[in-house]
């Protein structure tokens, strides 16, 4: 099982990768071939969104970055993207033109994953990501938080069938990513991910699962398992992340490891993607974070008694290729 290959993501580096900008390429590509070195094969990357309001202009940045990786010797190294919606793409919007500019925004990113030979793109695709709906200024939460939903969860469905035939046209699967309700107000589990995708017919849209939204979102191990056996009988099992509840070190997390696994390694065979929330700008507020920053090799200072970004990286794959090992065992 240790040949599995196991990815990681740069939200451990940054949020925008700037990928027509050579400076920045150098450093996506030092710190590529450090973490090469120490195991993964492939990463995720975040594909941010520009401010001009044409978002296939970044289609052919981001052919430039898979060439300056491909010259750099990087040419069999994996790669995934992350995407996420936003206010301004919003595919569950109940105004037609904005769900237009959404399937758009959607398939540009579909177009990138292609551009850079991957075959995954995942993330909060569904509803804008972090933005929790209100009413009369008061936010909505429980029974009204559901019926609030329910409408746009069915006004979306068509988009997404739409997305689905473009993705096959792409070769490429799209894992709608349930976060948890600290995060975002929808969808915030596996199951809710799968009674949105029963009216979509497409099995190129599919739903990624992470271990840190199990565990802080999930109904609890006897759903997890029957929503992970129910997303492989419909082919929709398209990405596994592993990232503890803090969304910092998994070498000692509460991760709760054969509950999480032991239900995804017999039916799923792609990348498992470690994700690390460093303590970069883009996610402090957003997440709440409390912990010190991993510093970053050759950008950073040494902070004495804290771990590198390299550092951290190394325990997590060394952690979950040893717990890998110890279920395959057993």
């Amino acid at each position: 099982m240790n040949a599995r290959d196991i990815y990681l993501s740069f939200f451990m580096f940054t949020v925008n990768l700037h990928p027509d900008d050579p400076q920045h390429t150098e450093v996506v590509v030092r710190h590529m071939r450090e973490l090469r070195d120490i195991g993964y094969t492939g990463f995720d990357l975040p594909v941010f969104p520009n401010d001009a309001g044409d978002p296939q202009a970044d289609v052919p940045r981001y052919e430039k970055l898979r060439k300056a990786l491909d010259a750099a010797g990087l040419e069999n190294v994996g790669l995934t993207t992350n995407v996420a919606t936003t206010p301004a793409y919003n595919p569950t919007s109940l105004h037609p033109e904005e769900r237009e500019a959404a399937l758009a925004y959607l398939k540009s990113r579909m177009d990138i994953t292609a551009a850079l030979r991957g075959t995954i793109m995942a993330g909060p695709v569904l509803f804008p990501y972090n933005v929790f709906p209100t009413h009369n200024g008061e936010p909505l939460w429980s029974d009204a938080l559901q019926d609030w939903l329910r409408p746009r969860y069915d006004i979306a469905q068509p988009l997404f069938e739409q997305l689905g035939e473009y993705a096959a046209q792409k070769g490429v699967r799209v894992g709608i990513e349930p976060v948890d309700h600290w995060e975002t107000p929808a969808p915030n589990m596996v199951r809710d991910v799968l009674d949105f995708l029963a009216g979509v017919r497409s099995p190129h849209i599919g739903v990624c699962v992470d271990s840190s939204h199990v565990v802080l979102g999930s109904s609890g191990p006897e759903a997890y398992r029957r929503d992970v056996r129910d997303a492989s009988d419909q082919q929709r099992l398209h990405y596994v992340q592993v990232s503890p509840p803090d969304r910092g070190e998994v070498a000692d997390s509460w991760i709760p490891w054969r509950t999480f696994l032991d239900p995804i390694l017999p039916v799923y065979d792609g990348p498992l993607l470690i994700e690390v929330f460093n303590a970069i700008p883009a996610f402090l507020t957003s997440l709440r974070l409390t912990r010190r920053k991993f510093w970053i090799p050759m950008e950073d200072k040494p902070v004495p008694g804290v771990p590198s970004a390299y550092e951290v990286a190394e325990d997590g794959i060394k952690k979950l290729r040893s717990e890998l090992a110890t279920l395959t065992a057993t």
